[in-house]
């Protein structure tokens, strides 16, 4: 429940619906199972094999399974991911602990889509607003990581899982009984294929890593608090089914109500923001549900800002403990706070507009922290995992760990060498040559 909470977050409920309706709906549902299938199930076992093999996080796993420096880059690189998705993330986390106020004094009520609408591109065009909250969402990940955190971590992921889920079914629910619901649900599982183009396989596959919280290196540390009993493969396919579960349980949370209330489904960013609240100023207890659900979400968030913080601190520990100048864990937690809020601040900044420098190419800080995250960093540091574990690492120490059942180990093991030595490389480096406009 540890990992699940690491995994599912914000990229489930806020950014997969939204990248659903903006790259067909059915069609990009189809192709996202099939990534997390394929390519996310087995780079989940990989990252939690690197973790649990060596017993370290991110700086120490590489260097010492191979025992050398060669792969050291690869952790440098996770460290730089995590920061470039801290970045924009701590800004949605913001945008969710706003919405938490605003279901406590309930200041949506009465709104409409429209209204709705305008309230939340005010909010983005507010810099003290947005800055105040994004700095808060910092501020109590630091806090949570300056003391001691697993078996936090654990014990509230237990109950906040849950109801989050419960949550999830009951908004569902509701939003099925909606006059023109079925519209919604024909778009988001009937596959248009017409649809089906090389950008939405590039799409969905990024979606597939930021959702699973691969090629960050924050799996990679789960592993490494993982008992020596327990089952890598059992935990991989339990982390992505749930994450996929809460995904296409926002998607039928959001596109029926999209179509019911004649919102664009390929709105953007902003769709969760505008459309959970209407939703839920028509569920009973309208008041208490915008608490419960926007207080769960917010929650949800830190708990996957804590696992990307977490990768960060002990790199910044580790690096430091080979310098004249080591810090400890409360001095790493003060500095990679800081830094986070020099980016988020930055963010913010080309959100407003202002100063014009920081809109790059047409495109906000916000835009490129996320599509670099999602469509570069994420994609090459699972292709370099997948050649380090498929090609550079003993099998027989993978047979050994992939699996707690003698007989269907040997079977799990060799069918996993397969897909993580020729298919994640092949299908990515397919999609890059596409992406680039080199292979069409």
């Amino acid at each position: 429940m540890a990992t699940a909470g690491s995994a599912v977050g914000l990229g489930n409920i806020w950014k997969f619906p939204y990248i659903a309706g903006q790259n067909g709906g059915g069609a990009f549902l189809l192709v996202y199972i099939i990534c997390v299938i394929l390519f996310g199930l087995p780079l989940l076992m990989t990252e939690l094999y690197i973790g649990k093999q060596s017993g370290k996080s991110v700086y120490g796993a590489f260097r010492t399974l191979r025992k050398n420096n060669r792969w050291q880059w690869l952790s440098w690189v996770c460290m730089l991911t995590g920061l470039v998705i801290m970045g924009f993330y701590f800004v949605v986390t913001g945008w969710c602990f706003h919405y938490f106020t605003a279901a406590i004094t309930h200041a949506y009520k009465g709104m409409d889509s429209a209204s709705l609408l305008d309230h939340f591109h005010g909010l983005v065009s507010d810099f003290p607003t947005m800055l105040s909250y994004s700095f808060l969402a910092v501020l109590l990940t630091a806090a949570v990581l300056w003391f001691d955190v697993n078996k936090g971590i654990e014990r509230l992921s237990k109950i906040l899982m849950p109801l989050l889920l419960i949550m999830m079914f009951l908004m569902a629910g509701r939003v099925l009984m909606l006059d023109g619901s079925n519209i919604g649900i024909q778009f988001f599982f009937q596959a248009d294929f017409s649809k089906l183009t090389p950008q939405v396989v590039l799409a969905a596959l990024g979606q597939c890593f930021f959702s699973l919280s691969i090629g960050m290196g924050a799996l990679i540390t789960y592993g490494a608090y993982m008992p020596k009993e327990q089952d890598i493969t059992i935990t991989s396919v339990q982390v992505a089914f749930l994450d996929t579960l809460v995904a296409i349980l926002a998607g039928i949370i959001i596109f029926p109500a999209v179509f019911a209330f004649g919102v664009n489904p390929a709105e953007g960013p902003e769709l969760v923001f505008v459309v959970l609240p209407e939703i839920l100023e028509k569920m009973s207890f309208s008041w208490l549900s915008g608490i419960l659900f926007f207080s769960l979400l917010g929650i949800a968030a830190i708990t996957s800002t804590i696992s990307l913080m977490e990768v960060v601190v002990a790199f910044a520990t580790e690096v430091s403990a080979h310098t004249r100048h080591p810090l400890n864990r409360h001095k790493s937690v003060i500095l990679v706070s800081i830094t986070v809020m020099v980016m988020v601040t930055a963010c913010i900044s080309s959100m407003t507009g202002s100063p014009s420098w920081l809109i790059i190419g047409g495109h906000t800080l916000f835009d490129w922290f996320d599509k670099l995250s999602s469509c570069v960093f994420m994609p090459l540091n699972a292709f370099a995992m997948a050649l380090f574990v498929g090609w550079f690492l003993p099998k027989d120490g993978i047979a050994h760990q992939l699996g707690n059942q003698p007989g269907i180990k040997t079977y799990i093991a060799d069918c996993y060498i397969q897909i993580v030595r020729f298919l994640v490389p092949l299908a990515i480096i397919a999609i890059f040559l596409n992406g680039l406009g080199l292979w069409k």
